[in-house]
């Protein structure tokens, strides 16, 4: 009896420094979910305006002027903008992809820029001996356009423009709508405005270039809007906007 309980005993002991079997491990690892990363980002291509950081993985080449210069990866993100123009409650749509409600917005943004820079320098006579103004006195007098949101707000002018822009977004909001239901093929930005027939019986790379130069044309607009109100907000508020310091000494860093 005592052989059988000493017998026991060793073999006890040596079960406890017998390795585990390879199909009773887990660990947290094996537990967690893919990373939302991998799915972001093409890691084996780089991107070409920034070559330090993997290619966002919808920056493909497939869109004109597509350099793959997204830092934040923001297309990489994967939502439906559809219900930004209607409530998805009101029928089902395929729904619009990041990529193609951010081609629109940087578009839209650029046009809107090249008609601001412009009229903000026009107004402030940069082109010309007279500043072009709409005639009459509520017009003509304004100092200058870095004041004339606020002027315009206080006698009414704006609320004027701000309802035709109200307009134009709701009637231009409905292709988007045809869009996200599959119903149109349309290009991201395309309103088929070409009154000048700039594209008339152009080929496709022709076509191609000519929206390369409206997307670094409205690229650069931005850059130089936001660069002409900075401007005038520290003081240079005449073309061609430099800020006035009488004394070199006076300036702050």
């Amino acid at each position: 009896m005592m052989k059988f309980a000493v017998a026991s005993l060793l073999a006890g002991s040596a079960a406890a420094f017998a390795p585990a079997q390879q199909c009773a491990v887990k660990t947290s690892l094996d537990a967690m979910p893919e990373r939302m990363w991998n799915k972001m980002v093409d890691k084996n291509e780089r991107s070409k305006a920034m070559p330090f950081l993997p290619r966002p993985i919808n920056l493909d080449g497939s869109y004109v002027g597509d350099v793959g210069f997204d830092p934040f990866y923001l297309s990489s993100i994967d939502k439906n903008f559809a219900g930004f123009i209607q409530p998805p409650s009101w029928e089902e749509t395929e729904g619009l992809p990041t990529l193609y409600w951010m081609r629109e917005a940087e578009l839209k943004h650029g046009r809107v820029a090249m008609l601001a820079w412009f009229g903000w320098l026009a107004t402030d006579g940069a082109f010309g001996p007279v500043p072009l103004r709409f005639p009459g006195a509520v017009y003509q007098e304004v100092p200058s356009s870095f004041v004339a949101h606020d002027i315009m707000v206080s006698q009414g002018s704006l609320v004027v423009m701000l309802s035709l822009v109200g307009l134009i977004e709701f009637c231009t909001g409905a292709v988007l709508v045809e869009v996200s239901k599959g119903e149109s093929d349309r290009e991201a930005g395309d309103f088929k405005f070409d009154p000048l027939n700039f594209l008339k019986g152009k080929s496709k790379e022709q076509i191609d270039t000519m929206k390369l130069k409206e997307l670094q044309n409205g690229r650069t607009a931005m850059l130089a809007f936001a660069g002409v109100v900075t401007q005038a907000g520290l003081g240079g508020t005449e073309f061609p906007y430099l800020v006035p310091y009488p004394n070199v000494a006076d300036v702050t860093w």
